[in-house]
């Protein structure tokens, strides 16, 4: 479980501090999203910033009724990477952009893109593909799993 909380720890700040402070986007850890008829709850949910829900102050509503532009799932070892798949794919099929399954365990990173075969990441040169508004970060499969020796 340690693994897990390390990786999303550090990923939701490197990903907003990219694209929190020009209002391109925001992370968000666990954050439940209803669309499709069901619910989810990515370990971070990634919205392009026109597109995060606002209550009538101005502020981040309290529901989110929509599919994430970048879906991240971190797989814990008590978790069923089907049903994680799974959830990735239901984003995808709703206008997610991109979904990550990340395998802290076999420091492997999977990137899924509708309608497209899966990326395998896992030699530790490789940059991860991101969404294209955040093409700025720039993280290697040895940067994210280095995290875990820190």
């Amino acid at each position: 479980m340690r693994k897990f909380y390390v990786i999303q720890g550090e990923l939701v700040p490197a990903i907003n501090g990219v694209v929190k402070a020009k209002r391109i986007a925001r992370a968000f850890p666990e954050l439940r999203c209803t669309f499709g008829g069901r619910s989810t709850v990515p370990d971070i949910a990634v919205f392009v910033w026109d597109r995060i829900p606002r209550d009538e102050n101005g502020e981040v509503a309290n529901t989110f009724p929509a599919a994430p532009d970048w879906t991240i799932e971190i797989l814990s070892p008590d978790q069923s990477q089907t049903k994680v798949t799974k959830n990735i794919l239901h984003c995808l099929r709703h206008g997610t952009e991109v979904g990550w399954l990340v395998d802290p365990g076999e420091q492997t990173v999977f990137v899924f893109r509708s309608k497209q075969e899966p990326e395998v990441l896992d030699e530790p040169d490789e940059i991860v593909s991101v969404p294209s508004f955040a093409s700025e970060l720039q993280l290697t499969i040895k940067e994210l799993f280095g995290w875990l020796l820190e």
